[in-house]
């Protein structure tokens, strides 16, 4: 049983397995949402987020042997020969994988060369199970280097990239807005209200809550926020919503403006690297917009 789920295709069976119940779940929050008149779902929303998922899948499917055979690289260096029998090893591998999903997602909200490649999760103005869907095309391509560090404490990366799938699937059930609380879950798990905080355009929500199944990460590192019905109603998407949701710039939209930022004339070198690599909002002319000076400027006219 272990093997199905933890052997070299245990990714591919978490899965299948769970397909049926991602179709059911999705069938069962259109319905409620047409029932009570919320418009939750819109079709062309939906077939976007189908189609960003086929992308990734695609170029997962073809990266894989990369991205395992890195991960193998480091492993057979491992640090530690560690006994996959006792229960703390199991224990190791869920926790480490989603601090390192917890790193991975940070890196991709703190630095627009990988925000470029995570904003497609966030150009939706809807935000339902699908969107758990919506996968960042390119993700594939470096998704395992922040993994591999656990494969050279010497956890087996087949075990570690299930654990992966296995919350990932909880990390998609969380996109609704059909559960408004899970009561003393909500001080653990990553929830949907946890979740909707961080899909809110909303500026004290910006790049918050950045876990996928456990909320203590953002907890110890000061990137939690709590829902809060007191504060302004959300919004979901970016800052500035998209214009044009084509197919092709909904993947490519944040790349172009990277390429105009750091081409345009009378600015050196060091402010076009800074294009790339500074968190989204970074300015060379001093009127910097990133959500920490943004969320410090909102504390300031509270005061």
């Amino acid at each position: 049983m272990l093997d199905q789920f933890f052997g070299e295709n245990g990714v591919a069976n978490v899965y299948m397995y769970a397909t049926p119940l991602h179709v059911a779940l999705i069938l069962f929050e259109m319905f409620y949402s047409y029932k009570h008149r919320e418009h939750r779902y819109s079709t062309s929303d939906t077939a976007t987020n189908l189609y960003l998922a086929v992308l990734n899948f695609g170029l997962d499917i073809i990266l894989k042997a990369i991205g395992i055979g890195v991960m193998f690289f480091f492993y057979q260096y491992r640090i530690f020969d560690l006994n996959t029998t006792v229960w703390w090893y199991w224990v190791g591998v869920f926790l480490l994988q989603d601090f390192a999903y917890y790193v991975h997602h940070y890196v991709d909200h703190h630095s627009r060369l990988f925000w470029a490649v995570h904003v497609t999760h966030h150009n939706s103005e809807f935000f339902n199970i699908t969107t758990g869907f919506r996968s960042p095309v390119f993700q594939p391509f470096y998704r395992f280097v922040f993994f591999s560090p656990i494969a050279l404490l010497g956890f087996n990366p087949w075990h570690i990239m299930s654990a992966y799938a296995i919350f990932q699937i909880w990390g998609t059930w969380v996109h609704t807005q059909s559960i408004k609380s899970m009561g003393i879950l909500e001080h653990i798990l990553v929830t949907p209200s946890h979740h909707r905080v961080h899909h809110a355009s909303s500026i004290r929500y910006l790049d918050k809550n950045m876990g996928m199944g456990l909320i203590i990460w953002d907890k110890i590192f000061g990137t939690f926020e709590k829902e809060d019905p007191n504060y302004e109603p959300i919004k979901y998407g970016l800052t500035k919503p998209l214009e044009d949701k084509g197919p092709i710039n909904i993947v490519f939209h944040e790349w172009k403006a990277i390429w105009k930022d750091a081409t345009q004339k009378g600015i050196g070198w060091k402010d076009r690297w800074n294009y790339i690599f500074q968190p989204p909002g970074w300015s060379h002319t001093g009127e910097v917009q990133t959500s920490r000076v943004l969320q410090q400027k909102e504390k300031n006219l509270q005061v």
